[in-house]
């Protein structure tokens, strides 16, 4: 059998990305587990941190065939623009950042990784760089010339991808098309299928509006937009229940009977989700050719190098990878 090796990008230097690579490294991985990034600021972070880990260097000449043992971390070394004062962004760093996304997501394309786990960038950083910047998801999308992509949260017992992203609210209502329903949609059951192994997938569907529309009374998108383009969804074959209010579809009664949740935006399905498994919850990018899985948090750079990180959300990314890549079909 093939090792399955992953990649691990701890993205802001200045943050607490490089703190969580280090104490993750304490526990022994069951796969081989690549960290792409600056060894240096690794040695320097452990230095501040007072954790003892030891860097294995590894590239692609020497890819390992078996997981670190516990205490250490396979590191690719990728070489940092500026040197890094842990809590203090320096723009400098911005183009390194997006070196290490690259080895990660070209090695999972090149068939080197198995999937790539990414640690919280700082967005507002790489775009006062000069380089036009809206995030991992959007940075994956282009790079592997995936021409759409769905992000995903989940934790134990949910899972919420959303129709639309980083708009202002003001905006949604307006992006809120047939075609971009139903390219999500597809998408989200598809993935669903080949990557997590659920053979007939059954999605609620958040409604837009207050108790999704009340019959036209409080708006007409789920009237004229949602339910005619689910009903077509359904005639593919595609499991859909919805729209439903989404002040009750978050509850017992439903959840229990579902393997993913499709909200309309951001603020609609994701505060639920990180009130239920904050610090325990994934980021995962779905309509990739690859596997992405991430961090549900910031930056942190109030907390980097002081010690007082949580590695659960990173400990969750990684597990879901694993199990991803196990049952991809």
């Amino acid at each position: 059998m093939k090792t399955q090796r992953f990649a691990l990008t701890p993205g802001e230097p200045a943050g607490i990305g490089p703190d969580l690579c280090l104490l993750l490294a304490s526990q022994r991985q069951p796969h081989p587990l690549i960290a792409i990034t600056s060894r240096d600021l690794l040695l320097e972070r452990a230095a501040q941190l007072g954790v003892a880990v030891s860097l294995l260097s590894v590239s692609p000449d020497n890819w390992p065939d078996q997981p670190a043992p516990a205490g250490s971390l396979f590191v690719w070394d990728t070489p940092l623009t500026a040197r890094v004062t842990a809590g203090t962004l320096d723009k400098a760093n911005a183009a390194f950042v997006l070196h290490t996304l690259t080895r990660a997501a070209m090695g999972c394309l090149e068939g080197d990784f198995a999937g790539m786990i990414t640690a919280p960038v700082h967005k507002g950083v790489i775009n006062e760089s000069g380089i036009p910047f809206s995030g991992h998801t959007e940075f994956l999308a282009d790079l592997t010339r995936t021409e759409q992509v769905v992000m995903m949260l989940a934790t134990r017992g949910l899972r919420v991808a959303l129709v639309t992203t980083h708009l202002p609210l003001r905006q949604v209502a307006d992006a809120i098309t047939p075609e971009r329903i139903t390219r999500v949609t597809r998408i989200l059951h598809a993935d669903l299928q080949h990557k997590f192994g659920i053979a007939q997938p059954r999605i609620l569907v958040c409604g837009l509006n207050p108790h999704a529309g009340e019959g036209g009374h409080l708006g007409h998108e789920e009237i004229d937009i949602i339910e005619p383009t689910l009903e077509r969804l359904r005639r593919e074959g595609i499991d859909l229940r919805g729209p439903l209010p989404a002040d009750t579809l978050f509850t017992p009664k439903y959840l229990e009977h579902c393997d993913a949740v499709l909200a309309m935006y951001h603020d609609q399905g994701l505060p639920v989700l990180k009130y239920k498994g904050f610090g325990a919850a994934v980021n995962i990018t779905l309509g990739l050719p690859i596997i992405r899985t991430s961090v549900d948090h910031g930056t942190a750079l109030d907390l980097a190098g002081s010690g007082n990180v949580d590695t659960g959300s990173l400990q969750v990314a990684l597990e879901t990878a694993y199990q991803m890549a196990e049952t991809r079909i």
